[in-house]
């Protein structure tokens, strides 16, 4: 089965991505604007009334921002747990087709099985996702994206999810550094992001990768970079000593301006 994976959107601005996995497409988040959305789908031939569904990782605007152009399309499920829902609705004039699933319960979803599961972070009832499709066999083999970001710190079961991904998606949002340094966030925000509920920072993303034996990772994907209090430069050379241990993955950054995946 053909498998294509695309960051459309990574920043503190917005963060959605697009999986397609034979004939099923699927949004994971949409916190660009409807009307984005639509523009850089098209950029990969997509139609937005072709997608199968769209998974919310939780509430905050840079991930759901664009449910309120979407819930035009009432065809479109738009998968969330309770708690995500009441706290998107509750901005929105009229009421996506919403698909209720529990954390910590996978369900099943044309070709996808889906395990959601809790992580660390300041938000009603956020989690992350394992997708996992294929039977196993030569003509279909087993797949499997994890996608993990906003977290301050990693559980042992967000850990376990990490190490069995095919494909990895990971945040590592602020340099201590430049976060220190910046004069346009408040010490309280400051505080937040650095907190057990706010977000990784380089060297947290890359103790945690550089702590696995033998992970079954082919890509990994480092994603939602700060604009103000990251560099893609500065991330390349610190995750250039993941890939010089002889291990077989590749390694992405994607920039928060373009979404642009730049190679370690």
């Amino acid at each position: 089965m053909d498998v294509n994976f695309k960051i459309l959107g990574s920043s503190s601005s917005g963060n959605s991505s697009l999986l397609q996995v034979g004939d099923t497409k699927i949004l994971i988040d949409a916190g660009l604007s409807g009307r984005k959305l639509q523009a850089l789908l098209a950029n990969e031939s997509v139609a937005i009334e072709e997608l199968d569904a769209v998974f919310l990782t939780h509430e905050h605007n840079d991930h759901s921002a664009g449910i309120r152009g979407l819930s035009r399309f009432q065809q479109l499920p738009v998968f969330a747990n309770r708690d995500t829902i009441q706290a998107v609705q509750s901005k929105l004039p009229r009421r996506p087709n919403w698909k209720i699933f529990e954390t910590g319960k996978p369900f099943e979803f044309k070709s996808f099985k889906i395990h959601p599961f809790s992580v660390p972070h300041d938000a009603y009832d956020p989690v992350g996702f394992y997708f996992q499709w294929g039977r196993g066999d030569l003509f279909d083999p087993l797949g499997s994206l994890a996608w993990v970001t906003d977290l301050g710190f990693v559980p042992t079961l967000v850990r376990e999810r990490i190490r069995q991904a095919k494909i990895l998606v990971v945040e590592s949002n602020y340099c201590p550094q430049l976060l220190e340094a910046d004069h346009k966030r408040p010490w309280s925000l400051k505080q937040r992001i650095r907190s057990r509920h706010g977000h990784l920072s380089n060297q947290s993303t890359f103790d945690l990768l550089n702590s696995y034996e033998s992970p079954c990772w082919q890509e990994i994907f480092i994603m939602h970079l700060s604009k103000d209090c990251n560099d893609v430069n500065l991330v390349k050379n610190q995750f250039k000593k993941l890939n010089g241990q002889g291990n077989r993955f590749k390694t992405y950054v994607i920039d928060p301006n373009s979404a642009e995946a730049h190679q370690v």
